[in-house]
C-alpha cells in the first residue's frame, strides 16, 4: 500500500462499513492564541503560486507524476521517503522536528499507516496540529461523501476528517488456481481447512508455500482475522490487550505448525530472497487487496502469468462468520501550515479520486467509490485473473472492528519483538506473553491506559 503498496470500493459504497474503528480521540484544531481560519484551523498567509512540497514513498511517485502531467501549471516539489513503512514512525518523527523549529513542514504527506491521524490531529507543545481539517470546507462535501462508507474512519477524529484514504486494504485469500487444479486441492473455506491443506502441501509438495510471516503486518492478516484482541482501542487513551485469549492462541498454533513444516516461511514478500525462492511456488497467500498489483501482477516480483491468480473470501474459524483484517491502505495528509492550501488540496483530491491515477495506475483497490467501480471493471476485463473480484469487493464488509488505530504502531512492535524471535526458532505460542508485554509497554509510552 502498499505501502508499501501499495501496498493496498452503490454496492461499493457499502463494502467497508467496518473498515476500521473510528478514532475516539479528542482533537483541538487551533493553535495557542490563534483564531481559526476559513477551514477551521489557523492559516498562514496564502500564496496560490507557492510551490508545494509533497512527500511520497517510492510507489507513490507515480501518483505525483500523474498529477504533474494533468496539472502542469502547479508548482510542485516531490520528496521520497519510506512512507513510515513497517511502523518506522518516520513521518511523526520528522514532523516533531519541524514543530520544534516551527518551520520546514511539507505541504502534503503520504503515509502507509492508518494510525497517523491519531497524533497528526493533536496539538504539539501547545502549537497547532500538523494535519489540516478537510471536512470544514477545504475538501468539498460531495467529494468526501463519495469515499466508500467507513473508509475515512481511520482519518476521522472527533468528527473531523484529517486525511484521505488512498486505497482499501482488506485481506483476502489469494491463490494460484492453476496449481490448485494441478495438485487436486480445493480452496479452503475455513482456517482449519487452510492449516490442513498447508500440512498436506508440506508432505506432498515441499517447497511450495501457503503464506508468509516475514512482514510486519503479519498480525493484521492472521491475528486480526482470528479476533485476537491485541489492539482493542477503546477510548482516546485506552487500549485492551489480551494475547492470551483462545482467539490469539488458535492463530499462533496454526502458524507454528505451518512455519515448522516450511509452508509459511519467515520471509518478507518484498525481498529478493522471496522472489528468487518462491516464484512459481506460491499456492496460497492470505493478504491484502493490494497484493494483486504489488507482488502477483508485478514483473519485479512474483510475476504470476495471466489466467492463474484467483481470489477467495477470507477463511472463517470453524462455524463462525469470517472476519478479516485491514493492512494499511495508505493515507494522504494536507499540512495545516501550508502556504498554498489550494494546490495541496488539489493534489490530495487528484491522487485519491482521479481516474488518471486511481484507475489507470494504482495497484490497489481505490477508497474512492466511483474510482473503485472502474478499477474493478478494468481488472476483470483485463483477463488477468482466473476468477472475478467479488471476494475483494465483499471482504470490506468483513473487517473486524475490534482492532483499532491508536498512536503506536502494531507493526513496529511486531517487527522488533516477534520477527527476530521467530527467526531464532521460538514458537509463536510461547511468544504471546512477550508480544503482549511489548504492546503494553509501547502503549504506555504513548500515554495509554492498558487493560
Amino acid at each position: 500500500m502498499v505501502r508499501f503498496r501499495a501496498a493496498r470500493r452503490s454496492r461499493l459504497v457499502a463494502i467497508a462499513g467496518a473498515a476500521a474503528l473510528t478514532l475516539a480521540l479528542a482533537a483541538c484544531n487551533s493553535g495557542g492564541g490563534s483564531t481559526a481560519g476559513e477551514y477551521g484551523f489557523p492559516q498562514v498567509k496564502q500564496d496560490d503560486k507557492a510551490t508545494i512540497t509533497v512527500w511520497v514513498d517510492a510507489d507513490r511517485t507515480k501518483a505525483a507524476d500523474a498529477f504533474t502531467k494533468a496539472n502542469p501549471g502547479t508548482p510542485i516539489k516531490v520528496v521520497t521517503y519510506d512512507g513510515s513503512a513497517n511502523g518506522s514512525n518516520s513521518f511523526r518523527t520528522k514532523v516533531q522536528l519541524f514543530d520544534r523549529a516551527q518551520s520546514g513542514w511539507p505541504d502534503v504527506v503520504f503515509s502507509s499507516q492508518n494510525n497517523d491521524a491519531a497524533w497528526a490531529s493533536q496539538k504539539s507543545n501547545g502549537k497547532q496540529a500538523f494535519a489540516a481539517v478537510l471536512n470544514d470546507g477545504l475538501v468539498a462535501k460531495d467529494t468526501l461523501d463519495q469515499f466508500t462508507s467507513g473508509s475515512l474512519n481511520p482519518c476521522t477524529v472527533d468528527g473531523k476528517v484529517y486525511c484521505l484514504r488512498n486505497d482499501l486494504a482488506q485481506a483476502v485469500l489469494w491463490y494460484n488456481k492453476t496449481l490448485l487444479d494441478q495438485f487436486g486441492y480445493q480452496v479452503p473455506k475455513t482456517w482449519e481447512e487452510y492449516q490442513a491443506l498447508g500440512e498436506k502441501v508440506g508432505r506432498e509438495h515441499p517447497g511450495y508455500i501457503v503464506g508468509t510471516v516475514g512482514d510486519a503486518w503479519t498480525p493484521e492478516v492472521f491475528f486480526w482475522a482470528s479476533k485476537c484482541r491485541a489492539n482493542g482501542i477503546t477510548g482516546p487513551k485506552a487500549v485492551t490487550v489480551d494475547t492470551g485469549s483462545a482467539e490469539c492462541k488458535r492463530a499462533a498454533t496454526m502458524l507454528d505448525t505451518l512455519i515448522t513444516n516450511g509452508t509459511t516461511p519467515n520471509v518478507s514478500v518484498f525481498t529478493p530472497e522471496f522472489v528468487k525462492k518462491y516464484s512459481g511456488k506460491v499456492l496460497l497467500m492470505p493478504g491484502p487487496a493490494w497484493y494483486a498489483g504489488a507482488i502477483f501482477n508485478n514483473p519485479e516480483s512474483l510475476n504470476v502469468p495471466k489466467g492463474q491468480l484467483g481470489v477467495a473470501p477470507p477463511p472463517a474459524w470453524g462455524s463462525d462468520k469470517a472476519v478479516t483484517g485491514n493492512v494499511g491502505g495508505g493515507t494522504w495528509f494536507v499540512s495545516s501550515h501550508s502556504k498554498n492550501l489550494k494546490a495541496a488540496e488539489s493534489f490530495v483530491r487528484f491522487v485519491t479520486t482521479a481516474d488518471d491515477y486511481q484507475v489507470a495506475v494504482a495497484p490497489g483497490y481505490p477508497a474512492y467509490a466511483p474510482a473503485a467501480e472502474k478499477w474493478v471493471k478494468k481488472q476483470e476485463t483485463s483477463g488477468y485473473y482466473a476468477t472475478d473480484l467479488t471476494a475483494v469487493v465483499e471482504a470490506g464488509t468483513s473487517i473486524w472492528d475490534g482492532w483499532g488505530s491508536g498512536i503506536f504502531s502494531q507493526e513496529a512492535v511486531w517487527a522488533k519483538t516477534i520477527t527476530p524471535a521467530i527467526a531464532g526458532g521460538k514458537s509463536l505460542v510461547s511468544l504471546l506473553p512477550e508480544w503482549e508485554q511489548a504492546i503494553k509497554n509501547q502503549a504506555q509510552v504513548n500515554g495509554y491506559t492498558v487493560k
